[in-house]
C-alpha cells in the first residue's frame, strides 16, 4: 500500500476509486465502505484509495478554539489506522494534513483540486451523512451534482447497523471508555489493540518491582485505566499482562499519557521493538496515591487480579 502525505504529485496520481473520512477504528461500518471501494476498482481497473486526515478536522478546529475537550478520543493511532487499510485492501491513502486553509476550501474548490485535478477520482463513495468543503457546506447531492460535471460516479453507503446500535467510532469510543471490549469488538470486528514502539521510560516501575514495557500515546486515547492485557510482538505467543494507560498522576504531573505494560515473568531488553497490546479486561480508575508504597500495594494488587484471570482462562480452555 503506498501512503501518501498530502496529494500525490503528478507523476505519481492515478485514476482510483475513493473514500473519504477520518476512519478512527477502522470499524465494521468503515470496512464494509472499504469493501465497496475494493470491489469498484477491481471491477473498473483503478487503484483503490482512501483520503484520511492529520489531525482529526474535530481536533484542528479543538485547537483552534482552545478548548480540547471538543477534540475526539482517538480510537486508533495512524500506524494501526494505515495497517488496518491495507488489510481491507486499499491501495493507497492520502494523509492529508488539515490545516486552516485546508479547511478555507470551498464545496467547489475541494472537488477541482483535490478530488479531480489532485487524485483523479473515476468513483467515490461516501456516507450518506457526508459534508464537505469550508463550513461542511457541502453534502451528498452536490457531489452528485459535481460528479455528472467532472466525470466520476458518486455512491452512498447507508448506515451500518449492528442489531440496534449503529456502528460509528463514537459507539466504539464509548464501549471503550466503559471497558466494554466485547461490545468494542463486535463494532470493530476484532479485539482492540494498540500498536507502537517500546520506548525508554523513567524506569520507576523497575525500582517498584515492576519493569514496564511503555509505548508513547501521542493523542487522548479513548480509554484510560488499569488493565489485563496480553502482548504480541515478543514471543510467538501474545504473553500475559497487566497494564497502565494514562498520565501517572502519582509520579508525574506533566500531563503525557504513557501506555505502561508489565509482562509477567519477562526479563528481556525490547526498547525499539514494535508490539500490540490487546486489551481484555478493566480491573479500575487511574488513581492518585499518597506516596510510592500505597502505589505499590495497588499495583501489587492489579498484577494479583490479572493473574488470577489468566490463570482462569487457562484452566477454562483444558
Amino acid at each position: 500500500m503506498k501512503v501518501f502525505r498530502g496529494l500525490p504529485n503528478a507523476a505519481a496520481r492515478a485514476p482510483c476509486a475513493l473514500t473519504i473520512g477520518n476512519f478512527d477504528g477502522v470499524h465494521l461500518g468503515h470496512q464494509a465502505l472499504l469493501a465497496r471501494v475494493r470491489a469498484a476498482a477491481d471491477r473498473l481497473g483503478l487503484e483503490a484509495a482512501v483520503m484520511t486526515f492529520e489531525p482529526h478536522p474535530r481536533e484542528f478546529f479543538a485547537q483552534k478554539s482552545g478548548d480540547l475537550s471538543k477534540a475526539p478520543a482517538r480510537i486508533a493511532n495512524l500506524r494501526d489506522k494505515l495497517q488496518s487499510l491495507s488489510d481491507n485492501g486499499i491501495d493507497r491513502v492520502i494523509v492529508e494534513h488539515f490545516s486552516a486553509s485546508f479547511a478555507s476550501l470551498t464545496p467547489q474548490e475541494f472537488t477541482e483540486k483535490v478530488l479531480v485535478e489532485g487524485l483523479h477520482v473515476k468513483w467515490l463513495m461516501v456516507g450518506d451523512d457526508f459534508c464537505y468543503g469550508a463550513r461542511r457546506a457541502g453534502n451528498v447531492q452536490m457531489l452528485l451534482e459535481a460528479g455528472q460535471k467532472y466525470g466520476f460516479h458518486v455512491e452512498t453507503l447507508p448506515t451500518v447497523m449492528n442489531g440496534s446500535t449503529r456502528i460509528s467510532s463514537s459507539a466504539v469510543r464509548s464501549a471503550l471508555a466503559e471497558g466494554a471490549f466485547a461490545h468494542a469488538e463486535a463494532l470493530l470486528g476484532h479485539p482492540y489493540a494498540i500498536s507502537g514502539h517500546v520506548i525508554h521510560g523513567q524506569k520507576l516501575g523497575r525500582t517498584l518491582g515492576f519493569p514496564t514495557l511503555n509505548l508513547r500515546v501521542p493523542h487522548r486515547p479513548a480509554l484510560s485505566g488499569i488493565f489485563i492485557v496480553q502482548v504480541h510482538g515478543l514471543s510467538a505467543q501474545p504473553l500475559p499482562a497487566v497494564a497502565s494507560m494514562g498520565v501517572r498522576p502519582t509520579v508525574d504531573d506533566s500531563g503525557r499519557v504513557l501506555l505502561e505494560v508489565h509482562v509477567f515473568d519477562f526479563a528481556q531488553h525490547c526498547y525499539g521493538k514494535q508490539v500490540r497490546v490487546e486489551f481484555l479486561q478493566k480491573i479500575r480508575d487511574e488513581e492518585k496515591y499518597i506516596d510510592l508504597p500505597t502505589l505499590t500495594a495497588a499495583i501489587n494488587n492489579d498484577a494479583d487480579i490479572a493473574r488470577a484471570f489468566f490463570a482462569k482462562r487457562a484452566t477454562d480452555r483444558i
